[in-house]
């Protein structure tokens, strides 16, 4: 196979069709050069060094290539660990820019930079070729017709975090051939369930290409979320429906297109904080190759070894320009070429981490502040990581949102009637102002969730006061140990109707203070209908029935709540004061007010009411909006007994409709009532809207 190489252009990098053959291109400070290689239907390699260098990258053009091509890179250049250089050209090299993946790993020594029983120091010669999947040329072409973001904000937007596989794998309406696929995902039956909920946006586990670690497939198990990139502008080929190179970026294409003709946005989980090459003992499959010391922060003593801030043996290196670039082209081709509406940033503090610790005006946030295609964007943040000062709730800055674990923490513990929680469980409630007021955000800052991928499915937080994780293969010492003490007087399933009944009502006064609360609400897909993990909190790696949601448990003891959800969500949309944008004051000079904290006798708190009784009761009114329109009244008891409490008397609205009890199995329309004392059913939510 004799090829013709031109010089070609730098920029853009990675591998791009120009209708007459493909220009490629990849960064390398250290390389002395850096070979092509093609493969051919039957596997051969044919190898093409790359002629040119420009600003540390190498490029060339070649005639004749196009679409389907599968390729990867050589990089000739040292071999230092100690001083942070690991080329190694027996070692084939995914593309940091491809666009789509073909095939996947086959773990063994071939994949590893170094020879066995070395500790990383003596270079490996074996060729990694055989075992390691190829960059996949791409043809960028599709008709997108009328599709352009929908731009929904973010107080008028309802969050579903879901797993493209897990959602629809075992989903009925679904034809099998597209189940836990993109495809499926863009089915009908799929755009028809989310539509009733009323959810506006999917928040979409990683769909970056990703590795199954070798030590899960040990275990007989994979990486079922996908927290392990290796390939940041590639759809994760295991999700696509057709098998050809490059099908998943045609089809998560459609994907987006379908929902947003529903009105429904789609958000990225995206790990830009580290890849799956692990630590100086991990496998060499593209970063480490081209320039580790470029893309990896190492030690600064020991250049051997990587800091982690995650926990996964690497972290990248988001001081340097050319790493920082990358994930900023990244973000704008999900965002202009992919369609997407917004990330959620796993672990979002390791982005913003300086040499002095977290730092709100690090590189990563200004290059994202300052971009044009980014702006307007959702961009949401996991504010932890588990370095020394990696907490940082509150601390992001304007325009970003964030994953709230102090709205999550307060709602469960005032469930579980735990003490002195009153105060904090009304901050939640209604925006958390101590956390997001001062630095100029709205409510809308504060990503509310109970439950999320990571952690307990909201009928196991109700159903098990231990974790049970002994399907991971760790003995049960892996996920948070944190004891929720369900309150049930029961662990793990049962069929006593009782029992069965209270997690029920639990729920729903959990998914109660989720959509009625100030911020942005974010539900675990699945919790809706009683989907179970069987006790497992940390199902990463259960590609399998245990991870997926269980649609064939519909009906099961009355576990479906998705008519309860679509209720809450119309409740939301029909009173504005909600999904408030600004934040709410007390009684104003003029009588209006935005929110009003009530005793059971209908009397605005003061200081001591703030521990009646124990903190198990809490009630309030949200003002209007505007003239014309209905203060709503909330009524939450956490006790195990009723509490009687008098209705609001309001100069403009004298009598209330109730509009939501969670007491009631059934209940989702509204009903008058008259009676100026009613009585808060035990561990209960009640809702009313005010009338003339």
């Amino acid at each position: 196979m004799k090829l013709e190489t031109w010089p070609g252009e730098p920029f853009p990098l990675g591998a791009h069709w120009d209708g007459k053959g493909t220009s490629f291109s990849v960064f390398s400070e250290v390389a002395d050069h850096v070979d092509l290689c093609l493969f051919d239907e039957g596997g051969k390699e044919h190898r093409v060094r790359l002629p040119d260098r420009t600003a540390f990258c190498w490029h060339g053009y070649v005639p004749g290539i196009g679409p389907g091509q599968r390729y990867g890179f050589r990089a000739h250049g040292p071999w230092s660990p100690a001083d942070g250089q690991r080329c190694n050209p027996s070692k084939l090299l995914l593309d940091p820019y491809a666009r789509a993946i073909s095939g996947d790993i086959a773990w063994g020594p071939a994949v590893l930079p170094y020879a066995i029983g070395s500790d990383g120091e003596a270079i490996s010669d074996e060729d990694s070729a055989p075992h390691v999947p190829r960059s996949v040329v791409i043809d960028p072409r599709f008709d997108w017709g009328d599709d352009r973001p929908l731009r929904r904000p973010l107080h008028e937007t309802v969050i579903y975090e879901m797993h493209v596989k897990g959602f629809s794998k075992r989903f009925p309406d679904i034809p099998e051939a597209v189940r836990g696929t993109y495809a499926g995902l863009a089915h009908p039956a799929s755009i028809a369930y989310l539509t009733k909920l009323g959810v506006t946006a999917v928040e979409l586990l990683p769909v970056h290409q990703f590795v199954h670690d070798s030590f899960l497939i040990d275990r007989g198990l994979r990486n079922y979320w996908g927290y392990n990139s290796i390939a940041f502008f590639a759809p994760h080929n295991e999700y696509a429906s057709q098998r050809e190179p490059g099908a998943e970026v045609r089809e998560f294409k459609a994907m987006v297109k379908a929902l947003h003709a529903a009105g429904i946005e789609v958000i990225l989980d995206v790990v830009y904080n580290h890849t799956a090459e692990g630590n100086h003992l991990g496998p060499m499959l593209s970063f480490k190759g081209f320039d580790n010391a470029t893309y990896y922060r190492t030690v600064e003593n020991d250049r051997r070894h990587y800091m982690d801030y995650t926990g996964t043996g690497n972290t990248l290196n988001m001081r340097n320009p050319q790493t920082l670039q990358l994930a900023m082209d990244s973000l704008r081709y999900w965002a202009t070429e992919m369609h997407v509406d917004g990330f959620r940033f796993d672990l979002g503090t390791i982005l913003a981490r300086e040499p002095g610790g977290f730092d709100t005006h690090n590189g990563f946030m200004k290059a994202v502040m300052q971009d044009p295609e980014l702006q307007s964007v959702k961009l949401i943040a996991e504010p932890w990581d588990i370095g020394h000062g990696g907490y940082q709730v509150g601390n992001f800055p304007v325009l970003w949102s964030e994953w709230n674990g102090k709205y999550r923490d307060s709602v469960r513990d005032y469930w579980r009637s735990q003490e002195a929680t009153m105060a904090d469980f009304a901050s939640r409630l209604t925006g958390s102002s101590d956390l997001y007021q001062d630095d100029g955000r709205k409510p809308w800052a504060s990503i509310n969730f109970i439950t999320a991928h990571d952690g307990f499915t909201l009928n196991d937080l109700v159903s098990y006061n231990e974790k049970h994780n002994e399907a991971n293969g760790e003995e049960n010492r892996d996920g948070s140990d944190h004891n929720y003490s369900n309150n049930c007087g029961h662990e793990g399933p049962t069929d006593d109707p009782n029992i069965l009944a209270l997690r029920r009502q639990l729920r729903r006064n959990q998914f109660a203070c989720l959509l009625l609360a100030q911020g942005t609400p974010l539900i675990l897909g699945g919790d809706e209908i009683g989907n179970s993990q069987s006790g497992n909190n940390n199902a990463y790696c259960q590609d399998n029935e245990i991870g997926w949601i269980g649609w064939s448990n519909l009906g099961k003891h009355g576990e479906d709540f998705s008519d309860f959800i679509g209720h809450l969500t119309e409740l939301r949309r029909r009173f504005g004061q909600i999904r408030c944008q600004r934040w709410l004051d007390g009684r104003r000079a003029d009588g209006s007010y935005g929110v009003l904290w009530l005793t059971p006798a209908a009397e605005e708190m003061k200081e001591s009411d703030w521990k009646f009784p124990e903190g198990r009761f809490l009630s309030y009114v949200l003002g209007p909006m505007e003239p014309g329109h209905a203060p709503i009244f909330v009524v939450l008891n956490a006790a195990p007994e009723e509490i009687a409490f008098k209705l609001p008397r309001m100069a403009d609205y004298k009598n209330w409709q109730q509009v939501l009890n969670t007491a009631d199995d059934k209940q989702t329309t509204a009903s008058f009532v008259s009676a100026a004392d009613t009585k808060a059913p035990p561990r209960s939510v009640l809702v009313f809207a005010g009338s003339a």
